[in-house]
């Protein structure tokens, strides 16, 4: 098993190829993370973060470079080889939480184990010790409606993280949040990543939090510096 987690070669990411309108967002980026870094990602409104983020984690596909995940080439394998390698390394947190409404918050983050094939009594403990982990275990059997926007976020950290990915990949995680509440949420994803050695490509406008993490790296006219 490699000790680098995800690593982009040359990402190129371009809208509306071959037309006079076309959009040069990613411009050969590249970024080698090793297991257990935490990195943040800071760049403006715009900049393709995002998109960057969804070609890390094979939601998108890059017109140029490489994806490399666990040491394995994703570029050129098949959209089930990909699915497969998404559904069992990596991990997504966005701004809003995403919760299902109808589920508690253990059941948020059983489902995903379940969808794996892990037993519903496995599945279960997990999540107990998942939660308790950031601090809201006294919340397991709450719905997403009952619980503050902090309490949600820290469910979908776990949720994330329910299957046990190496790669976590969050987008303006904390965005939503109050800066007290803020600071809780990052401080229970720093823990579950130190616990864990769990990697992380976390993008952020929060500079405050971005300088607590392993390293910052800024997104510039399509290019990691």
């Amino acid at each position: 098993m490699s000790d680098v987690v995800l690593e982009l070669k040359g990402i190129e990411k371009r809208y509306n190829a071959g037309k006079p309108n076309e959009i040069s967002v990613l411009k050969g980026a590249e970024i080698t993370l090793p297991k257990g870094e935490v990195v943040a990602m800071v760049a403006p409104s715009g900049a393709g973060k995002s998109t960057l983020l969804h070609i890390a984690g094979l939601l998108d596909t890059a017109d140029g470079g490489q994806v490399v995940l666990g040491g394995q080439d994703m570029t050129t394998r098949s959209d089930r080889a990909r699915t497969a390698a998404r559904r069992s390394q990596v991990g997504f947190v966005y701004q809003f939480h995403h919760l299902l409404p109808e589920f508690s918050a253990a059941e948020n983050i059983v489902l995903p184990q379940l969808a794996a094939g892990v037993s519903a009594s496995d599945a279960q403990a997990r999540a107990t010790q998942l939660l308790e982990t950031v601090g809201v275990g006294q919340r397991a059997g709450h719905r997403p409606a009952e619980m503050s926007g902090g309490e949600q976020q820290r469910v979908a950290f776990c949720r994330a993280l329910a299957n046990a990915p190496d790669l976590l990949l969050a987008d303006e995680p904390t965005g939503n949040l109050d800066p007290e509440t803020s600071d809780q949420v990052f401080d229970s994803l720093m823990k579950l990543a130190r616990e864990t050695g769990l990697s992380a490509l976390i993008a952020t406008h929060n500079m405050d939090l971005a300088a607590r993490m392993d390293r910052t790296v800024r997104l510039e006219q399509g290019v990691l510096v």
